[in-house]
């Protein structure tokens, strides 16, 4: 189950297991007729997958998603929270609302969708894997994403606390945090000011920025069967951003 399924990590992580013969369960807000085409190019790979449209920030709409995958799929055993919202303001631009709902989605959004997937886990005794897809940002203040920060912080001790009370039922779970992805809204960003990419590539010390496939590939590491021990951490992917910091 993957959460922000249609955006560009989501896809990623998708062909990823898809390759690997998982079936696959998306969700996003966007409305189901858009996830046609690339539900058509995962069936190349694997032979059940579906897209659901979901607010990851409504615990019953989550839970309804949940409950419909177990029915038709089987019971999910691999949760990816990737869905995630930011807004670019500082912290007296943010208006309660904006604030709100990035906790909402960022934050809330993962724990409803890990609490309720692994509850079933437990239910049937089955073993299984958590990613929360977090950032960097979690380490380091951005005074123009303020929202996302925090939420991505609490994310980090969100997977900390789950990892400890999962960990005897063999459910390991663990963060992947990425620096400066080219995707999603930097890439937007980016392509509207070459500028700007140019000065994120400078700050990196590798001097590399990061492509989804390259998030989904840690994402399978992380949940592959030889992991057996690590629970609990965080995958900090940010090409040495964070040592500068």
């Amino acid at each position: 189950m993957i959460s922000g399924g249609l955006g560009d990590i989501g896809r990623a992580m998708s062909v990823a297991f898809a390759k690997q013969g998982a079936a696959i369960a998306l969700c996003g807000e966007t409305p189901g007729t858009a996830a046609s085409t690339f539900l058509s190019e995962l069936e190349k790979f694997t032979t059940s997958c579906s897209y659901t449209s979901v607010d990851v920030a409504d615990a019953k709409a989550v839970q309804q998603w949940i409950e419909l995958v177990e029915k038709k799929q089987g019971v999910p055993t691999i949760i990816i929270a990737n869905a995630a919202t930011v807004t670019l303001a500082r912290i007296h631009e943010l208006t309660a609302d904006q604030w709100s709902r990035e906790i909402q989605v960022n934050l809330n959004g993962a724990f409803y969708m890990a609490q309720m997937a692994t509850a079933r886990m437990l239910h049937h005794k089955q073993p299984g894997r958590v990613v929360f897809v977090g950032s960097w940002a979690a380490y380091t203040p951005h005074t123009h994403i303020p929202a996302y920060c925090v939420s991505k912080a609490g994310m980090r001790m969100l997977c900390k606390c789950m990892a400890l009370e999962l960990a005897p039922h063999n459910i390991l779970v663990n963060e992947i945090a990425p620096g400066y992805v080219e995707a999603g809204l930097s890439a937007r960003v980016w392509e509207k000011d070459p500028e700007l990419s140019k000065e994120a590539l400078r700050k990196v010390p590798v001097h590399k920025l990061i492509s989804p496939e390259a998030v989904a590939a840690q994402v399978i590491q992380l949940c592959h069967p030889n992991n057996e021990h690590m629970t609990g951490s965080t995958l900090l992917m940010d090409g040495g951003l964070s040592l500068l910091s």
